[in-house]
């Protein structure tokens, strides 16, 4: 059996420290295929878990204050991977990270979809990942990186 041959990797990055081994792990995914890659991230509708320093001061529009953070993060993880081929994007959203990703990667004609996988447990495990959703909802191939 042949091994598929990846064109589009698609990076779901929520900046994590699974994020990065996910992203990680797709620049050596994509070095094997000479593919191209794209990091995505998605800021949802009023995320309840962002972390403080990602919250608008006062004088900012949430929207705009969330959406110029997300493009340095972007860069930034750009910057520290060893990947030339790379494209950046970040989607503001009324709907779930997954619903997102899943709708992104089937517009652009992704082969690959790579996430980082926290092991939650708990309530978390119970509502459900990001990642899991992603699993359950995409048409092309999706990988799980596991970070420890």
């Amino acid at each position: 059996m042949a091994m598929t041959s990846y064109k589009y990797i698609l990076v779901a990055t929520d900046f994590s420290k699974p994020a990065k081994a996910a992203a990680n792990r797709a620049v050596e995914i994509a070095t094997c295929f000479n593919a191209r890659l794209c990091l995505l991230h998605v800021i949802e509708h009023f995320p309840e878990d962002a972390p403080n320093d990602w919250i608008a001061p006062e004088d900012h529009d949430p929207t705009e204050y969330l959406t110029e953070r997300s493009m340095k993060a972007l860069e930034k993880l750009n910057s520290q991977l060893e990947y030339d081929n790379i494209e950046t994007h970040v989607i503001l959203s009324e709907h779930s990270a997954a619903h997102e990703i899943t709708q992104y990667a089937k517009q652009n004609k992704a082969d690959l979809i790579v996430t980082g996988y926290h092991g939650h447990h708990g309530i978390a495990k119970v509502l459900g990942s990001t990642a899991s959703s992603v699993m359950h909802r995409t048409e092309c191939d999706a990988l799980s990186v596991r970070s420890f």
